[in-house]
């Protein structure tokens, strides 16, 4: 497969107007001091941005590459917005470049969304998103990179009825199989979540049945947790101001009924991952105003996912804090080779942050 550069857009006036006229008043960007956290910044500085808005970064680490997409253009929906990356290989980001967009071989445009990077062992790492008017009739695709990040390949559009990870990164179990957390968006059938799995790197894919009663649990975007032995832990996003949770003994093969957890949900992404400890990291907005009330931006800890423990604040409820305009959310984390901890979110949609922090010192 051959690969290539995208070459950064060149915005128009439209785009920089939209970019003036957008300017808020923003809170101050205090750091947060706590021994965990080893690195605390943006991706890109405000001043600096390509886009007037971004949003549902993603993160992933290859061959000690720290990548880092987003969707980003005038504002989520609008069809200028497409996928963007920046790469971290030393102490500075790369510029971002918009890497994809949503142009059809006809002319037309979409916008596109929810970028997901996702590394399998000894393959290409991919990024996957999708394109469409709206998440009810959007479709799935995905680009491969052999070097890191700074190139990719064209886009693959995955098979009908596939729309790959919705928000959240798969994980592979040891037998290799990956499991794909997704969702589907209706206005009739309602917020439902299944997996899509695969037992050969990615090349096919196979569609469980839905995992919960979207008249009972309105639920997308769930987060994969591995406890080991086969056992496997659903979070997902709700309507219903919790997340909620399924299990599974037996590697994936067979779910629980969708139940609530004890943790708050305002209808907003949550992001999660296993530490190599057996602890389980769990990021979110622990509020339960729906739409609403992204923040603050905390980090839980659990060993059993029943019970969870608040230990950090990554955005606290300062005095400045805008609770109704102020936004910190979508985040995503995973653990890296070395671990280290890597989190990307949205800050305000107007940049992406970045945190590494060390796991030990999070107790």
């Amino acid at each position: 497969m051959d690969l290539r550069f995208f070459s950064i857009p060149i915005l128009t006036i439209a785009l920089i107007f939209g970019l003036h006229a957008q300017e808020t008043k923003l809170p101050d960007p205090a750091p947060i001091e706590h021994s965990s956290i080893v690195i605390e910044e943006f991706v890109y500085e405000l001043e600096n941005a390509l886009t007037p808005e971004c949003h549902a970064s993603t993160i992933a680490v290859s061959n000690e590459v720290v990548i880092a997409a987003w969707f980003g253009g005038t504002k989520e929906k609008n069809k200028d917005v497409g996928i963007w990356i920046s790469r971290k290989e030393a102490k500075e980001w790369s510029t971002p470049i918009e890497v994809v967009n949503g142009v059809q071989e006809d002319g037309t445009r979409y916008p596109c969304w929810n970028p997901v990077l996702f590394k399998p062992k000894n393959q290409p790492l991919q990024l996957f998103y999708k394109v469409g008017p709206n998440p009810r009739e959007w479709w799935g695709l995905y680009m491969t990179s052999i070097d890191d990040g700074a190139t990719w390949s064209d886009p693959i559009k995955l098979p009908d009825g596939i729309l790959g990870p919705i928000k959240n990164q798969p994980i592979q179990l040891k037998d290799d199989k990956i499991l794909s957390p997704s969702s589907t968006e209706s206005n009739t059938e309602g917020w439902k979540i299944h997996l899509e799995v695969s037992g050969d790197s990615g090349n096919t894919w196979a569609k469980t049945e839905t995992l919960n009663d979207a008249k009972e649990f309105g639920a997308i975007q769930p987060v994969i947790l591995s406890y080991g032995n086969g056992k496997l832990q659903l979070l997902s996003r709700t309507k219903n101001g919790v997340i909620s949770q399924n299990w599974s003994t037996d590697g994936g093969h067979t779910w629980s009924k969708m139940t609530k957890t004890a943790l708050p949900n305002p209808n907003s992404g949550i992001g999660g991952t296993s530490l190599t400890d057996g602890r389980q990291l769990l990021i979110y907005n622990p509020t339960k105003k729906n739409w609403g009330n992204r923040v603050p931006l905390s980090i839980g800890i659990s060993t059993d996912g029943q019970n969870w423990k608040r230990v950090l604040d990554v955005e606290p409820l300062r005095e400045s804090t805008d609770e109704e305009n102020e936004e910190y959310s979508y985040p995503t984390v995973i653990q890296a080779p070395d671990g280290m901890v890597h989190m990307v979110y949205t800050w305000n949609r107007k940049t992406v942050k970045y945190l590494m922090l060390d796991p030990n010192k999070l107790k």
